[in-house]
């Protein structure tokens, strides 16, 4: 596994995410079978970072994940956990709130780190922030970030938060370079912030092509692979796939190691 560092933390290049784990936007409990044997495959494989969210499932996602830890092997410090609290709920009153009631639903007393899920018109991110900013006074919270926020509202989350924003998670991928254009992208790397690429295969859904065929021959390795091990060739770059497909969470991980050449980064980037 490669890693990548900031100042104040260093995270595995790819980690897990659970979205549609224990259900969609509400709980489904048929799905638990298919979803715990996802969650104890990606922990037996190596994976150390597991991206949840309230909102995955209506909570059940981080019930499912805090099951999954507490029946495996790993003790709680040698895993990483991000969630998420929902646009709905950044009052100051209700970030607490939310944030207890992702605590009860992980079982556990501290998230690794916590982002605000999306923005929200109207905001007030001072608002939010205070409340963020007790919950890592409070221990409860290790780091902050944010999720699908433009440069102009990072900035101001910045400005607001008294610990480094550590992350800025937002889609990135072959297919979907939006927040390179927009120059989300430099502006993490210029300030050792992170970018946490989610749906870096388009959810499964990435049409390969006959340059991404041809580089994932020469590595013998799937072009799904070829297309995550290109997203984190990028400084600054991790991602958190999902599957509930154990041959596909093992080659997700595995893609960590796959070395691209420069003409292989620059040939996918110009593609």
């Amino acid at each position: 596994m490669k890693y990548e560092s900031i100042p104040s933390l260093t995270l595995p290049k790819i980690g897990f995410g659970t979205w549609k784990l224990g259900g969609g936007s509400s709980a489904d409990p048929k799905a638990d079978p298919v979803s715990m044997a996802a969650l104890r495959s990606a922990l037996d494989m190596g994976y150390t970072h597991f991206d949840t969210a309230e909102m995955y499932a209506n909570g059940h996602s981080e019930e499912l994940l805090g099951l999954a830890i507490r029946e495996s092997k790993f003790k709680r410090e040698t895993l990483f956990i991000t969630s998420k609290v929902l646009p709905s709920h950044l009052q100051y009153d209700q970030v607490l709130q939310a944030c207890e009631n992702s605590l009860r639903h992980l079982q556990m007393d501290t998230i690794d780190l916590y982002l605000i899920h999306w923005p929200q018109a109207g905001m007030k991110l001072k608002d939010t922030f205070r409340a963020l900013n007790k919950l890592v006074k409070d221990g409860k919270v290790k780091h902050l970030g944010v999720s699908n926020f433009s440069i102009k509202l990072l900035k101001e989350a910045q400005e607001h938060s008294e610990t480094p924003i550590i992350t800025n998670q937002v889609p990135y991928s072959i297919a979907d370079r939006s927040y390179v254009k927009n120059g989300l992208l430099d502006y993490c790397q210029q300030n050792d912030i992170l970018l946490t690429a989610y749906s870096p295969i388009e959810e499964g859904r990435l049409r390969s092509n006959k340059n991404l065929d041809e580089i994932a021959k020469t590595h013998n390795a799937t072009p799904y692979q070829i297309a995550l091990a290109w997203v984190i060739s990028q400084p600054r770059v991790i991602t958190i796939p999902m599957s509930t497909n154990s041959k596909h969470i093992a080659e997700n991980f595995q893609a960590a190691d796959i070395e691209l050449t420069d003409k292989d980064i620059s040939q996918l980037a110009n593609q």
